[in-house]
């Protein structure tokens, strides 16, 4: 049960303000930047991953028990692998409690500088956590494709309860609502594949291509 645990160094302003929707508009750096700096001090960085064995001609996950992905984006990233990495990582729920005190406050703009700051911090813990875990399975002979989760796609995000169970999410104290969404809000779930390095393919080291994405609205859609 690996379990990862750093703090953040910083947190990346221009990601920062592509997920605040402002990537073409004129703002004041030094509120991004403030924001940026504010989320640092609260953010609590916390992950966990397990390593499954997987069938990728049936999509199966083989864990006990077995659970099968259904999705043909999501199955056709994993065509190579043999095994997969699932993941949780969160930056807590103190940053959710900052956001919206802000919100009642009536510091709007805050809020949502924060809120966006949060985001981009809970996406540097998971990169941070793949590095980690690269450093793992590099050893072992396996290459990994970019992490993938439920809601990107195809892949339904009624799969979330299987991810925090394979995952054991609730080590690090992530939950779920009946409308799909983590707690804390700031989490993520996802999945990595694990490829032999003789099988594996230049075009499976590319980052998350939005362009293979189905959510064309999304704000933090990179063009």
């Amino acid at each position: 049960m690996p379990v990862y645990n750093a703090p953040l160094k910083a947190v990346d302003p221009v990601e920062t303000k592509r997920y605040a929707g402002l990537n073409k508009a004129e703002f004041n750096q030094d509120r991004i930047n403030d924001a940026c700096r504010e989320i640092q001090v609260f953010a609590e960085p916390k992950g966990i991953w397990q390593v499954y064995e997987y069938n990728a001609r049936t999509g199966e996950i083989k864990a006990v028990p077995p659970v099968c992905i259904n999705g043909e984006k999501i199955r056709k990233h994993l065509a190579l692998a043999e095994k997969v990495v699932v993941l949780a990582v969160t930056v807590g729920e103190a940053v959710e409690i900052q956001i919206q005190d802000y919100f009642k406050q009536g510091k709007y703009s805050h809020s949502l500088l924060l809120d966006a700051a949060a985001t981009t911090a809970v996406e540097q813990a998971a990169d941070d956590m793949e590095k980690a875990i690269r450093q793992q399975v590099a050893p072992l002979g396996y290459e990994m494709v970019w992490r993938f989760s439920p809601g990107y796609g195809d892949w339904d995000i009624h799969f979330q309860p299987e991810m925090l169970r394979l995952s054991q999410a609730a080590t690090i104290e992530i939950g779920l609502t009946d409308s799909m969404m983590l707690l804390p809000r700031k989490s993520i779930t996802a999945i990595i594949g694990l490829i032999p390095k003789e099988n594996f393919c230049e075009q499976k080291k590319s980052v998350h291509n939005c362009q293979a994405c189905a959510k064309q609205d999304c704000l933090a859609r990179r063009k």
